[in-house]
């Protein structure tokens, strides 16, 4: 579609759902302007949480056993 057929289609289009074109760019407008400011970010092994339960006696199977017996407590007492 060339820029002319864009802005006859535009044109067209009722005033509401202009506006919500309207805003629409003017999001992207400004996640593109946040982009061009690289924010640097430190490895997720750096974060304060990183490693936090590793002396947990309870978390020695692994997270995903872990889980899976407290939501089997957790259910289990809601079905009585």
């Amino acid at each position: 579609m060339t820029n002319e057929e864009l802005v006859k289609e535009f044109d067209s289009l009722p005033a509401e759902v202009r506006k919500r074109i309207e805003r629409i760019i003017e999001r992207f407008k400004g996640e593109r302007s946040s982009e061009a400011k690289p924010t640097k970010r430190k490895p997720l092994r750096e974060e304060p949480f990183f490693g936090m339960w590793k002396d947990r006696e309870d978390m020695k199977e692994g997270g995903a056993a872990w889980v899976r017996k407290i939501r089997e407590e957790q259910w289990n007492k809601h079905r009585r």
